[in-house]
This record gives structure tokens, C-alpha cells and sequence, in this order.
């Protein structure tokens, strides 16, 4: 089978943002250490994985989970506008990669992400998605991987079923319930307060849901079941929150659109150079980009060693259109 890399274009952008130290910038002052981080992370991948194809989502703002739960991310610090100057430039190289973008707006990226990743498997196409969200791990099985940057931007860990459990002791369709009781400060999510991760692992691996936990409440320990009876609504609105919905309306896998090898590299050049992203060039799918070079001409040099020959030269330079010192 195929594979289809799926990128989550604005948390990645994130954790290169805060990976790279923020003094990074073009000689005109373009802050750039987001945009750099996020190119090599990708050129990364694309060498690694090799994928037959590509595709990116991007956040477009307020969500139904906002609607549904108006302290949703209500504690959350708004993005640095130095972050924030940088998304139209990730995108631009987003698109210089012939990389496909998809919004859709009152979702989130995960939600377009999880969509996109069982359209692939369902049209036989395995799936890694490569995000700094460690949300996604709910969209791990058999077909679909999900690659996480650790502490160090380019160290990327790798998720399967397998990995899921080791790390979690859950099945990745778990981890759902388990976030459910855990909450999510990051995103403001309540939970239920006063649960822990070994006691909620503890209940997942023997009641499998959150629904399953609370159909046989009565056998759970008194000190855990009167919390779990007092925040039932906070843990079931939780579960409706943090689970990533893969049926979003008017999302559609195109995947000839999302062919890997369809980019311009001359493009990607000129984006790179623009960016001054030096040592990026080099590592271009096609390292023998470079730019146009002119035709050669026929060059008469002849010293000028006189006042007269001074004279004439300054009279050529007043005439001509155009003049280039090599000092």
C-alpha cells in the first residue's frame, strides 16, 4: 500500500516557533525561526518516509467546541504575533511544495486530519500523520501511524497500536475516555477533578469506556465513585469534546492532487533564497536546482592608466544604462 503523509500545519508550526531560537531572521528583519523549522522538519520527513502522498491542515479560528462549551480553551494564551506573522510564509511554502491545503471552517485541524486519514484507508492508502498534538493518538490503528516531535524538534517519535500501549497501557480508541477523565488544562477541558492517570488507566483497562466505568459504578472504590457520580456531566461533556470527529462535512481526499513528487523545485529555490534558508537548498528533493544562469559573453578588460583613458571611462559610465563595481 501507498502511504499518505498528513500534516498538522499550525501545531508544527508551533513547536518550531518555540524549538528555535526567536533572534532568527532574514537580513531585512522577517522573522523566520517558525518557518525554517518547519521546512526542515518537513524536508526531514519527505527524505525519511518517502510518502507517495501529501496533504496539510491548517486551523481557521472559532470552533463548535467553542459553541458547545464556552470556556473551551478559555485559559489558553493567545499565539505570539511573531508565531502568527509566520503562518502566510509556511503556507507559501506549504503550496511552493505542490502540498494540498484543507480548512474547514468550525473545525479543527484534527478533526480535518482524522477525516482525511480513514478516506485514505478506505481507499487503501496507509496514513502517518506527523503532529505536535499528541491528541491524535486517538487516530492510531492498523493503518494509520502518528509521528510526534520530541524534546528536540527533528526527534521524531513513532506511534503504532503497539506503541500505544506501551505507552498508556490503553488501545488508541481509549485514550479518548481516558482524556475524558483526565480533562486537558491546555485546552481548559474539566475532566473529573481529583482522578488520576493510574486510576482512570486502572478503570479503562477494566471497564474499556467511560460509559462502561459508570455502568457498574457501584463496584468502583467509594473515594473514586462519589467523584465520578458528582462530575458525571464534566466527564461525558469531556469525552464529547476531546474526541476528534472523522466524518466532517465537505472534506474530500483528492490524492492525485496530493502526489508527492508534484512540486516546482524552481519555486522552492526561489522561496529558500528569498528566506535565505542557505542550507536548506542542498537538501531540495532535486539538489541540483539552482538558478537561472546567464549566457556567457565574450569580456575585453583593458586598464585604465591615464587621465584621458579616466576621462573616456567616466564618459562610457554617464552614458550607460546600467554599471557593476566588483570592488
Amino acid at each position: 500500500m501507498s502511504t499518505l503523509l498528513l500534516l498538522d500545519g499550525h501545531s508544527l508550526a508551533y513547536r518550531a516557533f518555540f524549538a528555535l531560537p526567536s533572534e532568527m531572521a532574514t537580513k531585512s528583519g522577517e522573522l523566520t525561526n517558525a518557518t525554517y523549522g518547519f521546512a526542515s522538519m518537513l524536508l526531514d520527513v519527505l527524505e525519511r518516509e518517502r510518502p507517495g502522498y501529501v496533504a496539510v491542515a491548517f486551523d481557521v479560528g472559532r470552533t463548535w467546541r467553542h459553541d458547545r462549551y464556552a470556556d473551551y480553551k478559555g485559559h489558553r494564551a493567545k499565539a505570539p504575533s511573531e508565531l502568527s506573522r509566520q503562518i502566510p510564509r509556511i503556507r507559501e511554502l506549504v503550496a511552493a511544495f505542490g502540498i494540498p491545503e484543507y480548512v474547514a471552517p468550525g473545525w479543527e485541524a484534527d478533526d480535518v486530519l482524522g477525516t482525511l486519514a480513514r478516506q485514505a484507508v478506505e481507499q487503501d492508502t496507509d496514513v502517518i500523520i506527523l503532529s505536535g498534538d499528541t491528541d491524535a493518538h486517538q487516530l492510531v490503528n492498523e493503518h494509520v501511524q502518528v509521528q510526534t516531535p520530541g524534546r528536540v524538534f527533528s526527534d521524531l517519535n513513532l506511534y503504532d497500536p503497539a506503541a500505544i500501549d506501551e505507552r498508556y497501557g490503553l488501545a488508541p480508541e481509549q485514550l479518548i475516555d481516558l482524556k475524558a477523565i483526565l480533562g486537558d488544562k491546555s485546552d481548559n477541558i474539566p475532566g473529573v477533578f481529583g482522578v488520576g492517570t493510574k486510576t482512570a488507566t486502572g478503570l479503562l483497562q477494566k471497564y474499556q469506556t467511560l460509559e462502561g466505568i459508570y455502568d457498574h459504578l457501584e463496584e468502583v472504590a467509594s473515594r473514586w465513585r462519589s467523584k465520578l457520580e458528582e462530575q458525571r456531566e464534566a466527564a461525558f461533556l469531556s469525552k464529547e469534546l476531546v474526541r476528534i470527529n472523522t466524518e466532517v462535512p465537505d472534506v474530500s481526499l483528492d490524492l492525485e492532487a496530493a502526489r508527492a513528487q508534484d512540486y516546482d523545485p524552481q519555486r522552492l529555490f526561489e522561496r529558500f533564497s528569498e528566506l535565505e534558508f542557505t542550507s536548506l537548498i542542498d537538501r531540495l528533493p532535486n539538489s541540483s536546482i539552482r538558478p537561472p544562469q546567464p549566457d556567457l559573453i565574450d569580456v575585453h578588460y583593458e586598464l585604465v592608466d591615464t587621465r584621458e583613458a579616466l576621462d573616456a571611462l567616466a564618459e562610457r559610465i554617464k552614458q550607460a544604462k546600467a554599471v557593476t563595481l566588483d570592488v
